[in-house]
C-alpha cells in the first residue's frame, strides 16, 4: 500500500495536488481547513489526515512574550514568507490586529531566501525596531541556527515557534510541540498501512504548549528577564 508522509505545509499542498488518493498524512503549523487541507479537524472526508500546532492560536502570545522581554518597545517586525502565502497572508493579519490591540506597530518583513535574511535583519537594525517575531514556516524552521546567529550578531531580540530556535542560541521560542506532532504522524502512518480508514482518524492539534528561554542570549542583548517570564518558562538555557 501506498502513503505519503508530508511534514511541512509546502510538501503538503504540492502532495494534495498531486493525487486524490494515495493516503497522505501530514504536518502543518497553519489550519488545515484554512488550508483546504481538511473539511473538517474531527471527520477529515478526504485522502488527508495528520497533526497541525497552535500556531495562530498561539500568535498573539508571542508579540506578549516579546513585549514583555522588551516592555519598552513601540514597534516590531514580523518575519513572513512570502512564497507561502497560504500561511504568511492569515499570520500577519492575525499579528497585526494582536499588536494594534497592545499598542505597537507591526512592520512586516519578508524572506524567501537566506540572502533576504541579512537586508531583513539590517532593516529592523535601522529602523529602530526593538524586536522581531519569527513567523511559523518551515523555510525558517530549516534555518534555525542561523535566524539565531543573525538576531545575536544584530542585537534583535527575536522570538520563534519553536525549540530549535532557542537550542541554537536564539532568545524565547513558544509553541506546540512538535515532537507530540510527529508522534502523531507516525502513530496514524502505520494505522493506515495497516488498512484503518482516514475517516477515523482525526487531525490532530498539539495541545502541549512550551516556553523557553535562553538565558545566555539574553544577558548578552543586555535584557533583564521578568520573574514571570522565568516562573513560566518550561526550560531555561543556560
Amino acid at each position: 500500500m501506498a502513503l505519503i508522509v508530508a511534514p511541512t505545509t509546502p510538501s503538503v499542498l504540492v502532495a494534495k495536488a498531486a493525487t486524490k488518493t494515495i493516503p497522505i498524512v501530514f504536518f502543518t503549523a497553519g489550519d488545515p481547513v484554512d488550508l483546504g487541507l481538511v473539511a473538517s479537524l474531527s471527520r477529515p472526508d478526504s485522502n488527508l489526515t495528520g497533526a497541525t500546532t497552535l500556531t495562530l492560536e498561539v500568535g498573539p502570545k508571542w508579540l506578549q512574550l516579546l513585549h514583555e522581554m522588551v516592555p519598552y518597545a513601540r514597534s516590531l517586525a514580523l518575519l513572513i514568507n512570502p512564497t507561502s502565502p497560504n500561511l504568511a497572508d492569515v499570520q500577519s493579519r492575525v499579528l497585526d490586529t494582536a499588536a494594534r490591540s497592545r499598542g505597537l506597530q507591526l512592520r512586516v518583513l519578508q524572506a524567501s531566501t537566506d540572502q533576504d535574511f541579512d537586508s531583513a535583519f539590517a532593516s529592523i537594525a535601522q529602523s529602530g525596531t526593538s524586536g522581531l517575531v519569527i513567523s511559523s514556516d518551515s523555510f525558517f524552521f530549516s534555518r534555525s541556527a542561523q535566524l539565531a546567529r543573525l538576531a545575536i550578531r544584530h542585537a534583535v531580540p527575536a522570538i520563534f515557534g519553536f525549540r530549535e530556535f532557542v537550542a541554537a542560541g536564539g532568545l524565547m521560542s513558544y509553541g506546540g510541540s512538535l515532537t507530540e506532532s510527529f508522534r502523531w504522524i507516525g502513530v496514524y502512518a502505520g494505522r493506515i498501512l495497516k488498512g484503518e480508514q482516514l475517516a477515523n482518524l482525526p487531525v490532530q492539534q498539539s495541545t502541549k504548549i512550551e516556553l523557553f528561554i535562553n538565558l545566555k542570549t539574553a544577558e548578552a542583548l543586555g535584557l533583564e528577564l521578568p520573574a514571570t517570564l522565568l516562573t513560566r518558562a518550561d526550560d531555561i538555557i543556560e
